[in-house]
């Protein structure tokens, strides 16, 4: 028999069913399952560990070496030959 767990809903702390029967868990509702998210995207939250500001501060190649010098497709098809068919 499987045991019906209830954990406290994190956003505002209710008791929610947390089985595939509540779609929101581990949230008790849509409603605090956005602000959750809300929360997120205008960064309330955040994740414990160093700042990447500085990995930001580096200079973008755009040399294309980096990208291992892949060629436009469309430059690809005017460089073919007249017999390549492809």
């Amino acid at each position: 028999m499987a045991k019906n767990r209830q954990v406290k809903c994190p956003t505002c702390g209710a008791l929610a069913a947390f089985d595939p029967s509540n779609h929101f868990r581990p949230f008790c509702s849509e409603r605090c399952r956005t602000m959750d998210l809300g929360a997120w995207a205008a960064e309330r939250h955040r994740i414990a560990g160093d700042p990447l500001e500085a990995a930001f501060d580096a200079p973008i190649d755009t040399t294309g070496d980096a990208a291992g010098d892949v060629p436009d497709p469309g430059t690809a098809k005017r460089n073919r030959a007249p017999s390549d068919p492809g």
